[in-house]
């Protein structure tokens, strides 16, 4: 096991001072464990819509090409238990999840095309905020067994690349506020956001929900404390940004 080098690396990044550096680190450790390459991705709302944001990858070029040429995102089982995992997991068991799938023969010419640079297994660390997920490690290589231990610490690893890169790239401190958000709303709290959001004033909310206008306005005013909001407009767009509202 290379669990020093796992443990070397998160004191390293801590004292990287540019994303070079990082990529130097992270490269040199899953070259040790013989992967092949990784990336990271950033994952946020804005508005109503999920945006995804590479934040540093290194796989061959080829592969890279490839695999957008042939759209096989569309298709890729990791990336599709992604949304639902809550733990790290493996390429192949998300392969497994997705046997029956009507997409398999894709997923098979993916499996393919990948293995011809020596990728055949992989594993995936989701990374969580308290509004959920909010980024992603996936790395590559060789049918490679990490143990019980190894894992827990590539999961650290992960989030504390993750963590860097954004403060790096400047990016941290918008999605550090909105993770020390309280978004534990109560049911009549999310009736009065919702209704919110689709333009209701005061007094219609009041009337939808067999309430006064004083109730509805104490209401949201809450709401608006819980996300250090300035005025409702900003109640709505921190509700999009944070996915409670579509």
């Amino acid at each position: 096991m290379n669990i020093h080098s796992i443990l070397q690396l998160l004191v390293l990044v801590n004292e990287a001072k540019t994303q070079a550096e990082v990529a130097a680190e992270l490269d040199k450790l899953l070259r040790a464990y013989g992967f092949v390459g990784y990336d990271i991705w950033l994952f946020h709302r804005a508005d109503s819509t999920r945006s995804e944001m590479l934040l540093m990858d290194n796989w061959p070029e080829s592969w890279r090409t490839l695999y957008a040429t042939r759209k096989y995102s569309l298709v890729d089982p990791a990336r599709r238990m992604l949304s639902s995992a809550q733990r790290p997991f493996r390429w192949r068991d998300a392969i497994h999840a997705f046997r029956d799938d009507p997409y398999r023969k894709r997923v098979l010419k993916l499996l393919q095309d990948a293995s011809r640079f020596n990728m055949v297994d992989g594993y995936v660390f989701p990374i969580f905020g308290k509004t959920g997920l909010i980024g992603q490690l996936n790395i590559s290589g060789p049918s490679i067994e990490l143990s019980p231990v190894e894992i827990s610490l590539f999961e650290t690893a992960g989030r504390r690349i993750f963590w860097r890169l954004l403060e790096l790239q400047g990016l941290a401190p918008e999605l550090e506020l909105c993770d020390s958000l309280d978004t534990d709303l109560t049911k009549r709290q999310m009736e009065v956001l919702i209704l919110l959001a689709d333009g209701m004033t005061s007094n219609e909310i009041a009337k939808e929900l067999s309430i006064s206008n004083h109730t509805v306005d104490w209401y949201i005013n809450v709401i608006q404390e819980k996300f250090n909001a300035k005025n409702r407009q900003h109640v709505i767009a921190i509700a999009f940004r944070l996915g409670l509202i579509t």
